[in-house]
């Protein structure tokens, strides 16, 4: 049995070998990465590379084997039909029997134009029949704080969410979630709802931000369709811009406030705060 890991060299799926490399021998991890160069490390601690593709359904053949244990990381390319994408993966372990499959979702409270590609894999994990489990992952600290730059070179915190709260955590604790699925026992068909202990609104983490750096920075509320043109206007590409704003108005809603305690359940631990995020990313 092995455990297998999509998307392994990416933000989410590092911390999660890290994690493993913890729990279980390296040699019962396998990273499946896009590009090998950038596996250079988990190789040489003794993980196992497959090299796959979510676009090239043939690349998955022989990545898994009856009894895996995997965690499909979603896919960022949202220009590319990411539940095709991902039913490449599920698709070629139900092939294989594995014995687990695990998916990053995103909360079922969620509405915003982002959750529809998880809604739609999530329905086609539960008809493939293997078993499953769902960590509907809520937003990450780093989110916001690796983008702490332009919040310092202006002052402000400019987001579209009101007053709205959200859940979050850093991508650690998703990550150490994870690893208590993939390594623990009585995890089948179920879902969980993942987010950070303490729900905070933007004029909070404005606050963070002020006391950690020691400058005034305030938070500006804009409309969507403002917001969407900042970050256009920053470079983002138009339909992403378009998701992250309708994010916000989620927010804005209460649509990422994850109050079931899961995530602290599942890592034993509290969740990280923001400010303690904040003030990492401030260190460098």
């Amino acid at each position: 049995m092995s455990i297998v890991v999509t998307g392994a060299t990416g933000h989410l799926g590092k911390h999660v070998i890290a994690g493993l490399l913890e729990k279980v021998p390296a040699d019962q991890v396998v990273a499946v990465v896009r590009n090998k160069e950038k596996a250079a490390d988990f190789a040489a601690r003794g993980v196992r590379i497959a090299v796959a593709d979510y676009n090239a359904p043939e690349t998955f053949d022989s990545v898994f084997s009856a009894g895996d244990r995997v965690l499909l990381v979603s896919g960022n390319e949202f220009d590319k039909g990411r539940v095709a994408q991902h039913k490449v993966v599920l698709d070629a372990a139900k092939a294989a029997g594995v014995a687990l499959f695990a998916y990053t979702s995103a909360p079922g409270t969620l509405t915003a134009a982002l959750a529809d590609d998880h809604r739609g894999t999530e329905a086609a994990v539960l008809e493939s029949g293997v078993p499953y489990v769902l960590l509907r992952n809520g937003w990450y600290n780093e989110n916001y704080t690796e983008n702490l730059a332009p919040v310092l070179e202006h002052g402000a915190v400019v987001q579209a969410a009101g007053e709205g709260r959200i859940s979050t955590a850093s991508r650690a604790d998703y990550a150490a979630a994870a690893v208590a699925v993939l390594t623990g026992e009585g995890h089948e068909n179920k879902t969980y709802e993942l987010g950070g202990d303490t729900a905070f609104g933007f004029a909070e983490y404005a606050a963070v931000v002020a006391q950690a750096s020691g400058k005034e920075i305030a938070y500006n509320a804009v409309p969507a369709e403002t917001f969407k043109g900042i970050l256009t206007g920053a470079g983002l590409p138009a339909p992403f811009a378009e998701i992250l704003a309708g994010v916000d108005v989620s927010i804005e809603k209460g649509e990422l406030i994850v109050d079931t305690g899961d995530l602290s359940r599942l890592t034993g631990r509290p969740t990280t705060p923001i400010a303690e995020s904040v003030a990492a990313a401030l260190k460098g």
